[in-house]
């Protein structure tokens, strides 16, 4: 069962007491590097109350990206009464509404608990029960034309080096045949459509005891297992990973300082050293920023192209796939009102880091999760899912958050993309085209520690002694200080591009802070659009945060003739609109039933 990553940036850098103290402070800060902003772009954008932009609608289009699908992760609750239904899986109910609504379509990640499913070994009934059940959510998104990643974890007891979920097997032998059994059934027998993933958070103690070389082992079992069914059968199958809990970490706490010791970058080396396949490499990444994908190493690339120029180097395609495979709304904690009373606030979110996972080059993604945890052995509440649920009842108790309706949304986007782009520190926009029109989706979402990730995503940028300066000011708390009194930046004895870095982020907290609680008016212009539609407005703001019916705000008919058509939205901080306008279909001509010679005789009369 998935706990969450350790969405705290400060965990996820702490380094073993070997670690130059100083360059965990820049690599902490790094992490919060989430927003594209160069220092050669110092200078914020111009603060605007109303916003405008245009679209041609016989511009050039591509198909919508992958990355735009709403995905998701399966997960949920932790445990269920029913020991056949897989104890990490959301609830049936869950699912059932899932694909009622929006149908399974793009990838969707299923976790694969050989542990739990050993368990039952003694009680042949329950366990068939068990696999009957994983089978029939694999069935279903496969035979839907869906991808599922099957992410395979949790060593069976008696071929654990400790008796342990967690342990690495200490007969590889035996764990690849137990994993050879499962993909031959599934992707050779049924041909289900499926992508495997090695592990869960490898580099996690909570989800992983061993050291860096028992993963690599782990995955060349998996590997071999899988080269050896190609072989017999002549069917790909896909495999991947590592599934580390961010791009760049280890099993050793790895920082941002020295990315080629990621478990990424080990995984591609050892891959090319035993010819192993690697057709996809995954990590999760939690954030309230954005633009998370963008961060700026000190190699001054993103982390996309630096993973891709690894695995040029290393003989593979550059266009292996990357995927983010778990993600969300997150601010170090295990329950956020974003998440739950203002949902809302996290389903903005959601368009505003895609729009960036594809402006950064990430393949696909997969939203963690479809349901909440809670009620498990564990211990665990986490308000992570789509879903919430009442735990202790004996039927389903479960409503979908305002997230859910983020998601369906997106699965309203038509299958061509314009470009369509806001040079706004907020607000952005989906273009799409449909057979019979255009579909907009419009985000307003504020980035909470837009000053933090501001100033993160430029640190790479300075001298070594200009990273010290900033770093005394952020472990001495003065940066927040100095951030809401930018007056006092002058006095601070540094560079003047220390100063001007500061604010800047002083100016975009400044204005965060102004638009989190102002409505802004966007203008859209729609250009070279003719003809008859119907008009929908959907809207999702903080007038509802669950069990939100899905119903258009407004609706009408339009009439474009030669003139641009223009319509002037009203947007609230944190809130979505998706417009649909679709060609109006043209009425029948009405038939005139011809006169009988007898009735034209008697009209003469």
């Amino acid at each position: 069962m998935t706990k969450h990553k350790i969405p705290n940036k400060f965990k996820i850098l702490i380094p073993n007491t070997k670690t130059n103290v100083l360059l965990f402070g820049i690599c902490a800060l790094c992490l919060f590097c989430h927003l594209n902003f160069g220092i050669c772009h110092l200078a914020c954008a111009q603060e605007t109350e109303d916003l405008k932009f245009t679209l041609d609608a016989t511009s050039n289009t591509i198909p919508l990206p992958k990355v735009f699908r709403p995905n998701i992760d399966l997960s949920g609750r932790g445990f269920h009464k029913d020991a056949s239904w897989p104890q990490a899986l959301a609830a049936k109910e869950a699912l059932d509404i899932w694909q009622k609504d929006m149908g399974f379509s793009g990838f969707y990640r299923l976790q694969y608990n050989l542990w739990e499913i050993n368990q039952l070994s003694k009680d042949k009934d329950a366990q068939d029960k068990l696999l009957a059940n994983y089978e029939s959510v694999i069935k279903s998104i496969s035979d839907a034309g869906a991808v599922v990643i099957l992410d395979i974890f949790g060593t069976p007891a008696g071929l654990g080096k400790v008796l342990d979920k967690k342990s690495p097997p200490w007969d590889l032998k035996a764990f690849k045949e137990l994993v050879k059994n499962v993909i031959r059934d599934y992707s050779c027998s049924k041909r289900y459509n499926i992508w495997y993933e090695v592990w869960n958070a490898p580099d996690l103690d909570d989800f992983f005891l061993g050291r860096k070389q028992d993963y690599l082992n782990l995955y060349r079992a998996v590997a071999e297992a899988i080269k050896e069914l190609e072989l017999e059968t002549k069917v790909h199958i896909p495999l991947g990973g590592p599934d580390i809990s961010w791009w760049f970490q280890n099993l050793e706490g790895n920082t941002i300082l020295t990315p080629e010791r990621s478990l990424i970058y080990e995984l591609i080396k050892f891959c090319y050293r035993y010819r192993l396949s690697l057709d996809f490499i995954s990590w999760h990444a939690f954030s309230t920023a954005p633009a998370a994908e963008k961060e700026i190493t000190l190699y001054r690339k993103t982390a996309i192209n630096l993973i891709r120029d690894w695995l040029s180097y290393f003989n593979f395609s550059r266009d292996t796939p990357l995927i983010v495979d778990e993600w969300n709304y997150d601010r170090n904690a295990n329950l956020l009102p974003e998440r739950q009373e203002k949902s809302f606030i996290a389903a903005s979110y959601i368009p505003a880091r895609l729009k960036n996972m594809y402006d950064a080059g990430v393949d696909n993604q997969i939203y963690f999760s479809l349901e909440d945890f809670q009620s498990n052995k564990e211990g665990l509440v986490r308000n992570v899912g789509v879903f919430a649920f009442e735990p202790g009842h004996s039927e389903y108790k479960g409503v979908p958050k305002a997230i859910y309706n983020a998601f369906r949304m997106l699965a309203l986007l038509g299958k061509d993309m314009f470009t369509c782009s806001l040079q706004d520190d907020f607000t952005g926009a989906i273009c799409s085209k449909t057979e019979g029109g255009l579909v907009l989706l419009i985000y307003n979402y504020i980035d909470p520690e837009i000053a933090t990730n501001y100033l993160s995503a430029n640190i790479a940028l300075f001298s070594s002694a200009e990273r010290k300066i900033i770093l005394e000011l952020i472990r001495s708390d003065r940066i927040r200080k100095l951030i809401e009194s930018p007056a006092d930046i002058q006095g601070l004895r540094s560079s003047a591009k220390v100063k001007a870095l500061l604010r800047n982020a002083s100016m975009l907290q400044e204005k965060a802070a102004k638009f989190s609680l102002k409505n802004r008016d966007i203008k859209i212009e729609l250009k070279n659009l003719k003809g008859s539609y119907l008009y929908r407005r959907y809207t999702l703001d903080s007038s509802c945060s669950a069990n939100c019916a899905f119903s258009a705000q407004e609706e009408k008919e339009l009439k474009i003739e030669d003139k641009p058509y223009q319509e002037t939205l009203t947007l609230a901080p944190y809130s979505l609109n998706l417009l649909i306008l679709k060609v109006k279909p043209e009425e029948p001509a009405k038939s005139v039933a011809p006169v009988e010679p007898e009735q034209k005789a008697q009209e003469k009369k």
